[in-house]
């Protein structure tokens, strides 16, 4: 009954884990989809720019920022996967070298399917190298999920440089052909927008409005 319990413990890590792996990749198809049409658009009208020091210098922050999202983000839609076969740890057996049958690269060594069927069933009438076996994928994917996780959050910090450096060329080229039409009272607008524009964020990332009503019974 223990034993029991102890896989099923194991195969709901296991379905948390592969649940994991799938929004991750959700997340990584969607940044290079959302990266991919501003860069479509930037490239359009890269051919209309008259470029200066302003402009030249945010497109060398842009395309060193989209090529590492990309790199990143392919990098968790394709991380590097090690080991499909496990050493024997029973000291009193023979050490050799298991083939996990759940990935793969182990699946991949067996001439054919029959000979997958003999290996699993041998495995399955045993408790100890069937709960050996499960363990081994929870901790694999565990590790896959680990790479992934690291190279999204890497992905994020170039993808939002190249957004914010996209933002501010097409801010800069408005602010350029609308130059002549703007008198001094307009920049006090842009700077109360600014300020608006991060006390906004500021209350929003802190939360603050919720902890004000909390601390007023609201």
């Amino acid at each position: 009954m223990s034993n029991n319990k102890e896989l099923d413990a194991l195969l709901q890590i296991l379905s948390g884990e592969q649940t994991i792996i799938q929004r991750t990749d959700q997340k990584a198809f969607t940044l290079l989809s959302i990266l991919g049409a501003f860069m479509v658009f930037f490239i359009v009208h890269f051919t209309k720019m008259q470029l200066d020091m302003v402009i030249f210098s945010l497109i060398m922050i842009y395309f060193p920022a989209a090529m590492g999202t990309i790199y990143f983000l392919v990098r968790v839609l394709i991380p590097r996967v090690r080991g499909a076969k496990e050493k024997n740890d029973d000291p009193d057996e023979e050490q050799t070298e298991d083939i996990n049958p759940t990935f793969f690269a182990g699946i991949s060594q067996f001439n054919s399917p029959n000979e997958y069927a003999k290996y699993l069933k041998s495995i399955a009438n045993d408790e100890k190298k069937l709960y050996k076996m499960f363990s081994a994928q929870v901790f694999s994917l565990g590790l896959i999920n680990q790479r992934k996780n690291n190279s999204l959050r890497k992905s994020m910090v170039f993808f939002v440089t190249a957004l914010v450096s996209e933002l501010l060329i097409i801010m800069y080229l408005a602010y350029l052909r609308a130059y002549s039409y703007l008198d001094d009272r307009i920049y006090q607008f842009i700077y109360g927008i600014i300020f608006i524009s991060v006390v906004a964020i500021a209350l929003a990332r802190y939360d603050v409005i919720s902890k004000v009503r909390k601390s007023l019974n609201i």
